[in-house]
């Protein structure tokens, strides 16, 4: 029965470490895309800016409002005859208005054209958000790579240690060497061993920041390898220009800054705007009841030519409303002549603002290019070290195999031969260095080329 639980708990474990999901590059990049905060702030600003563009788009439209007042007096009230008596007063005003702008120096038109040029500009921003995050992701997600590979080399260099010693100690106890070897063989297996946990560790961190840069919980979280050809020039394209002048196209920094000097632009036209006159119209329809407490709803029309007394008709609330009515229309123009010279320096000032965008532009565009330079030589840089710790390795490799043997035959101290596992361990650790930092800096080059830097 024993036998049958732990046969089920050894194939359950197997099934659950098969099935653990592994996260490719582009699903790291895809979901940090959909789920990172920051980004999902950055959309909330776009739907802002947006809604400014239908406020701006309101501005051209007539207001309309209407208005209900009541007033009520109550006590004595000098009536016509100047006799004072008592009365109670109630009376109630409605009234409905609108107004409007004819022209007011284009500002209303400018005003909504800055309002979608903030769409863009909120569009570009978050593209700029994705493209950092996106880097971020990669550079994290090679770091584990290269985490693991250091572990997994860790793992054989112990192993191989391990079997030293089983040899070492055969060796020993035949007499064939001093106890001081396999003292040595000894400690060089134990710090083997603690290479490996260090290089665990190192691989639990790394494996950390990526799950925390995409925001999900580290338990569990894996990832796929990727395959890593051999470094060819043609991933380097011809020169740094060529990636300079595509990234100009379709680089959200650059476009942002082009899209403020063109804000600037208009930020002078509104300026501008307040020389001009400006013309509104508005129109508004009114009506009033009154009446006194304790006292029917009624007017004198004539008099009674036998009894010589006022004839009166009803006037209540809907018939006085009806004979209130009123109605307006009105056209008003206001042209400035002088306003303490307050036009004629927020004119100047946003001369200055657009000043400032196109030097902004062009420190843009020269930061662009002096990034894309660098970033150019370093992944010429890095290819021909990728090229050179392969070769290197190959080398070490073939050193340690001969090594081996005259280690195995006895004509190789353990002094020596450590000498020359350990130059093979360097090599193996300087070709994953070379490997990892190869692939994030072609990377980092397609990137600003526009090309994917999932695949």
């Amino acid at each position: 029965m024993k036998t049958k639980i732990a046969l089920f708990t050894a194939i359950f474990t197997s099934l659950a470490v098969f099935s653990q999901k592994q996260w490719t590059l582009k699903e790291c990049v895809d979901y940090a895309l959909k789920n990172n905060i920051t980004i999902k702030q950055n959309r909330l600003s776009v739907d802002l800016a947006e809604k400014d563009v239908e406020i701006a788009k309101g501005n051209f439209l007539p207001d309309l409002g209407f208005s209900n007042s009541h007033r009520g007096s109550f006590g004595l009230s000098s009536g016509v005859s100047g006799v004072n008596t008592s009365q109670d007063r109630y009376s109630t005003n409605f009234a409905l208005g609108t107004q409007g702008t004819i022209f007011n120096g284009f500002r209303n038109l400018n005003s909504k054209k800055q309002a979608l040029l903030n769409v863009k500009g909120s569009e570009l921003d978050l593209a700029k958000i994705e493209n950092d995050i996106s880097l971020n992701v990669v550079n994290e997600y090679l770091n584990v790579l290269f985490a693991k590979e250091n572990l997994a080399v860790a793992k054989v260099q112990a192993e191989i240690s391990k079997k030293q010693i089983e040899r070492a100690k055969a060796q020993y106890e035949g007499g064939a060497i001093p106890k001081g070897d396999l003292l040595n063989v000894e400690s060089t297996a134990a710090n083997d061993v603690q290479n490996v946990v260090i290089q665990e560790n190192t691989l639990s961190i790394a494996l950390l920041r990526l799950s925390q840069l995409l925001q999900i919980s580290s338990e569990d979280f894996a990832i796929a390898d990727i395959e890593v050809g051999s470094p060819s020039a043609a991933l380097l394209y011809d020169n740094s220009s060529v990636v300079y002048e595509k990234a100009l196209t379709q680089w959200p920094d650059i476009e942002r800054a082009e899209l403020n000097l063109e804000n600037a632009d208009l930020g002078i036209e509104l300026a501008k705007g307040a020389y001009l006159p400006t013309l509104t119209y508005s129109a508004n329809a009114g009506t009033s009841y009154f009446t006194v407490f304790g006292e029917p709803d009624r007017r004198v029309i004539g008099v009674d030519p036998v009894t010589q007394l006022p004839i009166y008709e009803s006037y209540g609330f809907f018939k006085q409303l009806d004979n209130n009515l009123s109605y307006g229309v009105g056209v008003s123009l206001n042209i400035p002549i002088f306003n303490r010279f307050q036009t004629k320096n927020r004119v100047a000032k946003s001369t200055i603002d657009k000043e400032v965008s196109e030097l902004a532009l062009e420190n843009q565009k020269l930061q662009l290019q002096q990034e894309i330079e660098s970033a150019f030589l370093d992944a010429k840089a890095a290819a021909k070290t990728y090229e050179a710790a392969q070769v290197s390795l190959e080398a070490q490799k073939e050193a340690f195999k001969n090594a081996q043997v005259s280690y195995d035959y006895g004509s190789m101290t353990q002094f020596d031969f450590d000498q020359v596992r350990n130059r093979l361990v360097n090599a193996e650790g300087a070709m994953i260095r070379a490997k990892y930092d190869y692939v994030f800096k072609t990377k980092v080059l397609k990137f600003y080329y526009g090309e994917s830097i999932v695949d």
